[in-house]
């Protein structure tokens, strides 16, 4: 009689069992309810976490594709040679579950394949989606030796390492334009993205941050593949990778803050607002947080200083993308988004699909040299338990001294804007809850008289401002102006003459008269002075 033996999961295992139930369970939901019923995605507040996690933030994590391979394959620097395998699975896998994730957030998914025969070049969702679709198909091309060499294919593999170099080249190309064209996606919402993520410049920052965050996934990834795999970890190639993030996000931070001050909306960064706060705990958590740890060599060259600071980079990057499809667009929708429970577990089921496949492509197919692998008997002790075993001196308190305080900051700091925001929203409620009052105050409302600032030095003419055209009619309320940028004036309807910079700063008109909430004081001088 044949005795069954099963084998006890492990905890891991188990995780992913529930995390896969919950993530088909959604997917039927999805698909034979719509978005409707599986979302809580609205007309107004159209892409949610399947655009903002799935595409824009595995776009960039799988970014470490392109620039590993440009680093050896072009500018031919071999040493990087030992790690370039499992980056392009990663970056395989990840654009291959972007395109699954698309499928889930199309209305109509199956008309995914439309953008091949009905071409709009005016179009940068075409643009984007025909970048990924070859880009995908490079990185398969770039990841078939792997099959090859296990299937022991030596007439494909001859072919393809003779085409290996023009397909990098294509695919840096491809990469290139499609993670700053999804940058380019928000350029056309200038009056709906807050602020302090919409920039002209948004393409360049959505390509340079892809690049850190490539090296942040490919050290990422050395270390989980260390601990799961027994892959040798390769500290001083990654330690390189750690100098080349800490020059990018350099760059990055030195090109934000001078963005955000020629467009004068540096000062808000401060401003105890929802998008304030979200936007300091970016900054903390992915790019002044990193610098510093990297910055120091002894962290550097630390695999656990490596990992943390990686993680901070990866998750500091995941929150910007998030900002600028969710975060930033709230005010202008008018509505409030929290992805629902089928949202959040299909994006859980990607997530684990990914390091599930992963797991399968190292186990069965040639990711790592042979000359990698180590015997479990010499196997390094483990990050974990070196940590605990450790005395408290050195380079891995001072990693998590570090590390802690930077997330402790942003974590506070986002906190905090969620707690703004609950103001906020409780407060129009509140405010809608007394429309019937507000409509009979309308009834008696008295607008002060019009207001004339005199005319000024190489001035064309005098201002008179006009109550009436700039009050809400709907909710008026005196204190937008009044609390800060204007002092309330005396009955006397005139204003003492003012300097042109004064009031064309962000404190006076310019605060509303900037080009975006309305025109620019910088445009036609007549449309507010009247000669």
């Amino acid at each position: 009689m044949t005795r069954w033996s099963f084998r006890r999961p492990s905890f891991w295992q188990l995780v992913f069992a529930v995390i896969l139930g919950a993530g088909l369970y959604s997917t039927v939901v999805r698909f034979t309810g719509g978005l409707g019923a599986s979302t809580a995605l609205s007309d107004a507040f159209p892409w949610g976490l399947w655009v903002g996690f799935d595409v824009l933030c595995g776009v960039a994590l799988a970014a470490g594709g392109f620039t590993l391979s440009a680093v050896v394959y072009i500018f031919n620097i071999e040493r990087f040679r030992p790690i370039i395998r499992p980056t392009i699975l990663t970056a395989f896998l990840g654009y291959v579950l972007v395109i699954v994730a698309l499928l889930f957030d199309l209305g109509r998914p199956y008309r995914i394949w439309h953008p091949l025969v009905m071409w709009n070049p005016h179009s940068v969702m075409f643009e984007v989606a025909w970048c990924v679709m070859l880009y995908t198909t490079v990185l398969a091309l770039e990841f078939s030796p792997m099959v090859f060499e296990r299937l022991r294919l030596e007439r494909p593999l001859r072919i393809l390492h003779a085409l290996t170099v023009p397909l990098v080249i294509l695919g840096v190309i491809l990469s290139t334009l499609h993670q700053s064209s999804l940058g380019s996606l928000y350029l056309i919402v200038p009056e709906k993205l807050h602020p302090l993520w919409y920039s002209p410049l948004l393409p360049i920052f959505f390509f340079i941050s892809a690049i850190a965050l490539g090296c942040a996934m490919t050290i990422f990834e050395s270390f989980l593949s260390y601990r799961a795999f027994r892959k040798r970890l390769e500290i001083d190639l990654l330690s390189d990778l750690g100098k080349v993030i800490v020059v990018t996000l350099a760059v990055y931070l030195v090109l934000k803050v001078q963005d955000l001050a020629g467009r004068g909306v540096l000062s808000r960064v401060l401003e105890p607002t929802y998008e304030g706060r979200m936007f300091l705990a970016e900054m903390l958590l992915g790019v002044i947080g990193p610098i510093l740890l990297l910055s120091l060599r002894r962290i550097r060259t630390d695999h656990f200083g490596l990992f943390v600071s990686a993680v901070l980079v990866v998750l500091g990057f995941i929150m910007n993308r998030l900002n600028v499809s969710i975060t930033g667009m709230e005010a202008s929708s008018g509505v409030s988004y929290f992805p629902s429970w089928t949202e959040l577990s299909v994006t859980l089921m990607i997530v684990a699909l990914g390091f599930a496949l992963f797991g399968a492509a190292a186990k069965y197919l040639p990711v790592f040299p042979e000359t990698e692998r180590l015997l479990a008997s010499s196997l390094v002790e483990p990050p974990a338990v070196a940590v605990l075993r450790r005395p408290w001196i050195g380079t891995t308190p001072l990693v998590l001294i570090l590390g802690g305080l930077f997330f402790i900051g942003a974590m506070g700091s986002a906190y905090s804007g969620l707690q703004h925001r609950e103001r906020t929203l409780a407060a129009v409620s509140t405010r809608e809850e007394s429309e019937p009052q507000i409509a009979e105050g309308l009834k008696h409302l008295e607008v002060p008289p019009d207001v004339t600032f005199p005319q000024g030095e190489a001035s064309p003419g005098p201002v008179i401002f006009r109550h009436a055209s700039h009050l809400n009619w709907e909710r008026p309320d005196c204190t937008i102006c009044h609390h800060e940028p204007f002092r309330l004036l005396k009955a006397s309807g005139s204003a003492a003459s003012s300097p042109a910079r004064d009031l064309h700063d962000e404190r006076h008109c310019g605060r509303c008269h900037d080009g975006r909430t309305s025109f620019s004081v910088k445009e036609d001088c007549t449309a507010c002075h009247r000669p």
